[in-house]
């Protein structure tokens, strides 16, 4: 059973890099065909995928964030990180880490972490 769980401050000040870590048990990051994705939803909104890694490490970015977003990896704690650099009060959003699975397309997810609340504010 894979297990997805996020960390990372729940306030972030505007203008500043946002940071959150997905740490992956019960299942490796780097195994084949396993892509891992950052998504959002914001208040009232929906969810908004933010960008994926996959297994070989190599990264794909929603266009309108691409500018401001970063997902890395640390292979020896099984575990990719979002940064969002210079955020506003519109990146006010619950952040969610989630695995696609093995040969479906982004937009499928079959293990999701439980989400962390991060409020931009002065």
């Amino acid at each position: 059973q894979v297990q997805l769980q996020e960390s990372g401050p729940g306030l972030v000040k505007p203008s500043q890099t946002l940071s959150l870590t997905c740490t992956v048990s019960g299942g490796s990051i780097t195994t084949y065909a396993n892509y891992w994705s950052w998504i959002r939803q914001p208040p009232g909104k929906g969810l908004e995928w933010m960008g994926v890694i996959a297994y070989s490490g190599s990264t794909t970015y929603m266009p309108s964030l691409k500018s401001r977003t970063s997902i890395s990896r640390d292979t020896s704690k099984n575990q990719f990180t979002l940064q969002l650099t210079s955020v506003t009060p519109e990146d006010t959003a619950v952040y969610y880490c989630a695995r696609v699975p093995p040969n479906y397309g982004l937009g499928t997810y079959d293990y999701w972490g439980q989400g962390t609340q991060v409020t931009v504010s002065s």
